[in-house]
């Protein structure tokens, strides 16, 4: 009788718990190297050296991790308002490694996670207090003032993180910097996947999950791949911010729907 080929074995948990241990250690050294970079570089650093080194770090970081990174598009030179949807932590790397002169517009509590908030700081993060009501307005004038000088910003309008498989509504209020300044809006689809399915679960930040356990999650992933794609970016002029906020998630939504079917 014919022999059959046996099935490839299926990683043990002894393996995954390895392959983890031995990402993490690469990351947390490679996070202490942006450490220094930050604190003894930077200061004597001119703003495109500090953004080619950016770049790198980022890039690298996912290197670290067993990650492949994978940028489509062309991201549009000078200031503009970059649009992203939002699953993991990461995601601010992954626009970074393709667009470093992205500034975010982050929730206050990640200025206070350790290593995290020098490495975020020295991006020029622009901080947003979301227990306070009024201090949106706040951060719309602050992106204003910065892109009427030129500088990119970024923001994830959902407000918080998704599942990777559906998008969650949009909030405009941030979009109000891009239209009152007549600054071009641009939308990033940000997409997850690995070897056991086209929507990573690994990436999973929702709910409970600390940041050490994303962090465990994402280093055991096998075949994780990463996709930054970047879609024409349109003109804000006179726009009506809740009518470009659903524009813009149904552009998003279209394309992370092509970038699942890869």
């Amino acid at each position: 009788m014919p022999v059959e080929a046996a099935a490839p074995l299926a990683p043990t948990g002894a393996s995954a718990r390895l392959r983890g241990s031995w990402r993490l250690a690469r990351a947390l050294l490679h996070g202490l190297h942006g450490l220094l970079l930050v604190r003894l570089w930077f200061p004597w650093l001119a703003q495109p050296a500090r953004e080619a080194r950016i770049r790198w770090w980022a890039a690298k970081m996912f290197r670290m991790l067993g990650m492949r990174l994978e940028v489509t598009g062309t991201f549009r030179p000078g200031a503009k308002l970059l649009v992203a949807n939002h699953i993991s932590w990461l995601d601010i790397l992954a626009v970074h490694a393709a667009c470093p002169e992205a500034r975010f517009v982050s929730k206050a509590e990640v200025g206070h996670w350790p290593m995290v908030s020098r490495l975020v700081d020295s991006a020029r993060t622009l901080y947003l207090q979301r227990e306070r009501a009024r201090d949106a307005l706040r951060v719309v004038h602050e992106m204003a003032a910065a892109m009427r000088s030129g500088d990119t910003v970024a923001v994830f309008p959902e407000g918080t993180t998704g599942n990777g498989r559906e998008l969650l509504p949009f909030h405009a209020n941030l979009l109000q910097a891009a239209i009152s300044t007549a600054t071009p809006v641009q939308p990033v689809a940000l997409h997850f996947a690995d070897a056991d399915g086209p929507v990573s679960t690994a990436a999973d930040f929702t709910g409970d999950i600390t940041l050490a356990q994303s962090l465990w999650a994402l280093a055991r992933a096998r075949g994780m791949i990463v996709r930054v794609h970047a879609l024409p970016a349109e003109t804000t002029a006179h726009a009506d911010r809740r009518a470009l906020a659903e524009h813009l998630r149904a552009q998003i939504a279209e394309a992370l729907g092509a970038l699942r079917r890869v």
